[in-house]
């Protein structure tokens, strides 16, 4: 789990095929590592990768083929830039917000514009992804935890501020680039619980329900 505030910016070394997907072997760069052991997670432009090994200067991860059907990860190549991120602890402040680290789908840049001191986005969603963004809803980019401004027919604009933009890789976003997403995780748990095959007669809420599990007096 992660919070979308990223740590680092980090740069592919190596992306080698492997048996029929791809071993990364990622420079972390300013990030701290003294904490990190096999078998950690690292959110990399917003995919949870698996430490399978420390090499000094980073870190190797295997990507199945899953991930690369879902991501942009099977065009990176030596010297591109990602986002970093480590796994939250318990005491780790919640700056962005809940990250899962499972790119739903990958956006594309339509614009991009100055913005007074920051850089608005126009950003065009997946269609099935859509009905789970909100206007002033979280929505991650690349690994990062942004707000959407608004919504567009076909997706949502977000304004980058100059901190964002200087600590992460969307300074250098330009348009008709793609992007990792990842929708808000509440508004995918909903859906699933609001499913009329979930909601059975027995598990709807009723006043009887709550007076004999203590929620309230019966006669109120």
């Amino acid at each position: 789990m992660f919070t979308g505030i990223i740590e680092a910016v980090g740069t592919i070394s190596q992306a080698q095929q492997v048996s029929g997907d791809i071993r990364l072997v990622i420079n972390t760069g300013a990030l701290d590592l003294a904490d990190v052991q096999l078998g950690d997670s690292i959110a990399t432009n917003g995919v949870c990768l698996t430490v399978v090994e420390l090499t000094g200067s980073g870190f190797a991860a295997d990507v199945s083929r899953e991930s690369l059907a879902h991501t942009r990860i099977g065009e990176w190549a030596a010297g591109t830039k990602v986002n970093l991120e480590k796994a939250l602890l318990p005491t780790t402040r919640l700056g962005g917000h809940l990250v899962s680290g499972h790119v739903d789908g990958v956006g594309i840049v339509r614009s991009r514009e100055a913005d007074a001191r920051s850089i608005r986005f126009s950003i065009e969603a997946p269609a099935q992804l859509r009905k789970y963004i909100a206007a002033k809803g979280s929505i991650t980019v690349d690994g990062v935890s942004l707000t959407a401004n608004d919504l567009t027919a076909n997706g949502f604009t977000l304004n980058i501020v100059p901190h964002t933009a200087a600590e992460t890789t969307l300074i250098s976003i330009q348009a008709g680039d793609q992007v990792h997403l990842e929708v808000d995780m509440i508004a995918r748990y909903l859906e699933q619980l609001l499913k009329p095959e979930t909601v059975t007669p027995q598990s709807r809420l009723t006043e009887g329900f709550l007076a004999e599990h203590g929620f309230m007096k019966r006669g109120y």
